[in-house]
């Protein structure tokens, strides 16, 4: 009597994904770049470090009592190779935040977006949205990455909206996930695929277009819209 045949999901290349390296990614409204510590910790202690309601959902880090006591934290994140952490610069070099590819699994070639840390002078910009894409395109065309995920404190009504906007599909709510600073947290999972990317690649594109902007700098169309997100 033959065994029966189970079913398996399809074959899939099982050559590693890329470790993040030291570059810098540089859009149309400014760059991304691999984080030096002592060339920008004072400019993000300005930016996001001093401001404590930013560091509200980071889980593991923040708020900062001081300058040095923040200046030391950034000196260590330099050193790490999970999360690689990457600082946000305008058109005028500016640091104006901060973000990390992190729970990096390079032989499965999955990698999270996270630990994004977005000063006043980046949030609702076309540079904090140019940021996403920039990433995005670096580990699914440069590092080889076929998962790309998206997690948040699923109280974090910003962070779940911005994740839909982008392009992100939401998987659910891993209950009690974590002890953050002490709290019980549930974290929300979103997920963009290889697959997905060329799709919401488009729609970065078009978005960061300049005649998708009138005169005043406002959107005509929305990033949301164009990735169906109902956020």
């Amino acid at each position: 009597m033959s065994k029966p045949v189970l079913p398996v999901g399809p074959a899939v290349d099982p050559t590693p994904a890329a470790h993040p390296g030291p570059v810098t990614i540089t859009g149309r409204f400014g760059a991304v770049v691999r984080l030096n510590a002592a060339g920008t910790a004072a400019p993000l202690w300005r930016e996001i470090g001093k401001r404590d309601e930013l560091w509200t959902y980071i889980s593991g880090h923040g708020p900062f009592a001081d300058e040095r006591i923040f200046s030391a934290w950034l000196e260590e994140r330099e050193t790490q190779s999970d999360p690689y952490y990457y600082t946000v610069h305008g058109p005028d070099g500016r640091a104006l935040g901060l973000i990390a590819l992190m729970h990096i699994r390079a032989a499965m070639r999955v990698v999270e977006i996270g630990s994004i840390v977005y000063g006043a002078a980046l949030q609702r910009t076309p540079l904090g949205t140019e940021t996403q894409y920039l990433l995005a395109r670096y580990a699914f065309e440069t590092l080889g990455y076929r998962r790309y995920e998206w997690k948040c404190d699923s109280l974090n009504t910003p962070s779940r909206c911005a994740a839909l906007r982008y392009g992100f599909a939401f998987e659910g709510i891993f209950r009690q996930h974590m002890i953050a600073k002490g709290r019980s947290r549930d974290t929300a999972y979103f997920s963009m695929l290889d697959g997905e990317w060329p799709d919401h690649k488009r729609n970065f594109e078009a978005w960061l277009q300049d005649d998708n902007f009138d005169r005043y700098g406002r959107q005509k169309r929305s990033l949301a819209a164009m990735n169906g997100a109902a956020a």
